[in-house]
Parts: C-alpha cells; structure tokens; sequence
C-alpha cells in the first residue's frame, strides 16, 4: 500500500487515528532514546519521515490538530537525532583516540551480520558510518568518468565487516581498495583490524574527501592517492578489493596486472559485484570461498 503523505486535509479520520498512536507510542517509550537503540531509533526516524514532510512549516487546509500532531512528531525527530548524533560523536572520540575498533566492532558483532551478508541494499550499519565518518559528499559537476568507469556507490557496511572477518587481515597485510570512492573499505580496514589500508581511485574529489575523513579521525595506517589503477604501483598490496569499479577494457588491464603480482609472490582478490565472475574465471585465481550472490567472494593467486 503506498504510504500518504501526512498532513493532508483528506486523510481518513482512521488514519489520523493510527498517526497519534504511532505517535504517542514513540513519544512514551524511553528505550528508544537509550545509546544501544540505534537500530530501533532509525526504524523509528523511517517511519517518522514516511507520514510527515520534513519542514517546521505549516502546511495550507490543515487541521490545527493535524497540525499540533505534525509538530510532536518533528520533536519526536529531533530527540531521536539528537541520541544519535551524540552516538556518533562518542564513536568518533573513540576512534581518533585509537579504540575505534571496540567501538564500532560491537555493533556487528550484536548483529552477528557474518551471518547474514547478503543483499545490495544498505541498512542501520550504513547510518552509522555516514554519521561517524561525516563524509561530504562531492557535487556531480565535480565527477568526471571514463565509459567504463562504473558510476560510484559505496560497498554496503555490513559486505565491508563481513569481508574484514573473511579475509582476517593482520598487521603484515596491506589491503587495496581499487576504485576507492571516498574511502569507506580502507577507513574500516584501518579502524578495525591491524592491517593498513590504501585506496587508489581517480576521481580527485573523492581522493580528496577520503584523505579529510582520514585526517579528522587521527587515522594514521590509512592512504588515498589520485591514481589509475591501471598504471598505479601495486607492490605494496597483499589483499586488493574490487566492487566492480570498472567493466571491460579497463578490468581486464587491472586484472592483467594482478596476475603480473602474483606472479611474484602471493596474493587474494576480494571481489563483490558484477565483477565476480570474470574475477573467478582468472586462471591464476583459486576460489577460497563459495560463489554465492550478492556476496563477498574470496580468491587466493595459485601457488
């Protein structure tokens, strides 16, 4: 059933009904505002922001009690952001004091989100990390990409967290991000494990976002270079990732290049996306996990 916008002079007086309900409900339970409801606070927000337009101005034709029901819900908004902003500040202190990995490792571990990866869409995981990190994102007009260059979208947090678990980083590994974005694999990497991370990405604006967050949390084991990953020095990685940043001529030159790495010495792809399987049909690539979709999948380079 689509959902109307409230308030609105033709809605059914079942439905205002319904709306105070929700309302009071939300308004007398002081477990949402408790630091662990995140999850229940953002379903909350979802619902909120469904039914009542975000604006403190009355609207035309409306109901002065339609109105006063309007405005405790934007109040019930604001104290709900306002337990989540706090959250995120609490997170941030921790991580530029060194312990963000406690701090943002306990959300996905209550979740048990190894568990249950699948799927493109983002969720409360994903709130979370955009209001720890602050990320502003760049304008279009900023964004200029090659027609092979797949248009950017993050990796959803919990594929991020189930792949940090999957590929168990330690302090020796250096994990390459191609086609970074503005830098959540790397941020996490370096937050929650003790490898370093490296994001390589072409697009200066992103570069330049990627290297703010960085600073802002007093991350130290984490870089970002403007760089092509067709011609960028690989050397130093020993774990690359890839959510299909780039298609055809472009990956296959990438995928080339790798094979040359590991020609050398040993090294794993991670791969999430479209991508997947022209990455599993490498012949110098052993799978390391089953190919599931919508799914991180680990590849080891053969001995």
């Amino acid at each position: 059933m689509e959902i109307p916008i409230f308030p609105h002079p033709n809605i059914s007086p079942s439905l205002i009904d319904a709306l105070q309900r929700l309302v009071w409900q939300l308004d007398n339970d002081p477990s949402l505002f408790e630091p662990d409801q995140l999850r229940r606070r953002l379903e909350a927000l979802d619902l909120l922001d469904a039914y009542f337009p975000d604006t403190r101005q009355a609207m035309p034709g409306v109901e002065p009690d339609h109105t006063e029901l309007y405005r405790r819900a934007r109040d019930i908004c604001a104290r709900l952001e306002a337990v989540n902003s706090k959250l995120y500040q609490s997170i941030r202190s921790e991580i530029q004091r060194g312990a963000g990995a406690d701090a943002l490792l306990r959300w996905v571990q209550t979740e048990e989100i190894a568990g249950d990866a699948s799927g493109m869409g983002y969720d409360y995981l994903d709130e979370l990390i955009g209001g720890v990190f602050e990320f502003e994102e760049p304008e279009d007009g900023e964004i200029l990409r090659e027609p092979e260059i797949v248009f950017y979208q993050p990796t959803p947090a919990r594929h991020i967290f189930h792949m940090i678990g999957l590929a168990a980083l330690t302090e020796s590994d250096v994990l390459v991000d191609l086609g970074s974005g503005l830098g959540h694999v790397p941020l996490l990497v370096s937050i929650c494990t003790p490898a370093r991370g490296l994001g390589i990405e072409m697009e200066a604006a992103y570069v330049e976002r990627a290297r703010q967050c960085a600073q802002g949390l007093n991350l130290d084991r984490v870089t970002f270079l403007q760089q092509d990953a067709r011609t960028a020095d690989l050397s130093t990685g020993t774990v690359f990732y890839l959510y299909t940043p780039f298609t055809g001529s472009i990956l296959r030159a990438v995928l080339d290049r790798l094979g040359c790495e590991a020609a050398s010495r040993s090294i794993r792809i991670c791969s999430y996306g479209p991508c997947t399987p022209v990455v599993a049909a490498e012949p110098w690539l052993e799978t390391s996990t089953d190919l599931e979709p919508d799914r991180i999948a680990l590849f080891s380079s053969r001995v």
